[in-house]
């Protein structure tokens, strides 16, 4: 049987020590109630629609609806990505330069199908570097998650340049080896990148969770997040900015343009589909001109008629 990550004390120093020696620490109950259920309530509310238009929504993938600048969403956003114990922590593991680099969600869809399989994630720039940096990720269930949850194999971090990590080639990973992050939906862990993680499947149950991403941004970053854009400055709501720290300034990127692409454009996924709801999108837009003009008309025309009679 798999072992579950361990339930850590609330002490930087604790989930520091296990970072450095497993790659992960797991924190159960690391939002309070309150922030769990107005996190829940902002999220569900974003899902409610794609993303079109003048809609703000989710984009669509086969497996899962993606949640872009999840700090627009809520004040619990922002406050745990900013969390002390965390702050402490990335200070000493990431190093003081570190930043919020992106912070995303998403629901994954029930599925039995194996789409993100063992691998730790690439982010800088391997031909330039002779060295991994550390990259931490801190993930938050937003719903509870006893399958599709996230698992991760210790003390493979810092180990291998990060990679898609096949099946085969692991072989048989002793059941000691490996950290299931099952929970309730308000469950906190952090993780080093570089590690090999995956999400489990079968999903039987929709899974909601957030993912903030910290680095430091001075690191080159690989050409594939280049050209989408990936790491682009945090997009961020001012009335979730009272209060902030110097420190918290410095970590959400104020004033940092070095990652700042000007007129970025990015390259459509669906060229011909978004010309086709670009049209019908026009035809809707006139047809209700039309619509508006046609039914005043006819309320003057009617207004008349009972004048007269």
């Amino acid at each position: 049987m798999q072992v579950e990550g361990t339930v850590l004390t609330n002490t930087a120093s604790d989930v520091l020590t296990s970072l450095e020696r497993d790659g992960i620490a797991v924190i159960q109950n690391f939002l309070t109630t309150n922030q769990l259920q107005r996190m829940q309530t902002a999220f569900e509310a974003r899902l409610q629609h794609g993303r079109w238009d003048d809609i703000d929504g989710y984009e669509k993938e086969r497996y899962r609806h993606v949640i872009e600048d999840v700090l627009t969403l809520g004040q619990g956003f922002v406050d745990a990505a900013l969390h002390p114990l965390l702050k402490e922590t990335l200070r000493e593991y990431v190093g003081e330069r570190y930043q919020l680099a992106e912070a995303k969600g998403w629901r994954s869809l029930p599925t039995r199908r194996n789409f993100h399989g063992w691998h730790g994630d690439a982010w800088y720039d391997q031909t330039k570097l002779n060295f991994i940096p550390r990259e931490v990720k801190l993930g938050l269930y937003l719903t509870d998650v006893q399958t599709g949850f996230f698992e991760y194999i210790r003390d493979s971090h810092q180990k291998r340049a990060p990679r898609p990590v096949p099946d085969w080639q692991l072989g048989d990973i002793p059941a000691s080896m490996i950290v299931q992050v099952k929970g309730p939906a308000g469950t906190g862990f952090l993780f080093d990148t570089s590690g090999i993680h995956r999400q489990t499947v079968p999903i039987l149950e929709a899974r909601s969770a957030v993912f903030y991403a910290y680095h430091d941004p001075s690191v080159p970053l690989q050409k594939e997040d280049l050209d989408y854009y990936r790491y682009h400055p945090l997009l961020l709501n001012a009335a979730f900015l009272g209060n902030l720290s110097d420190e918290d300034c410095r970590i959400l990127g104020f004033g940092d343009q070095q990652n700042y692409f000007h007129a970025f454009s990015r390259r459509q996924r669906h060229p011909r589909l978004q010309g086709i709801f670009e049209t019908l999108l026009g035809a809707a837009v006139v047809w209700n001109s039309v619509r508006v003009r046609v039914e005043a008309r006819l309320r003057s025309v009617l207004k008349l008629a009972r004048h007269v009679g």
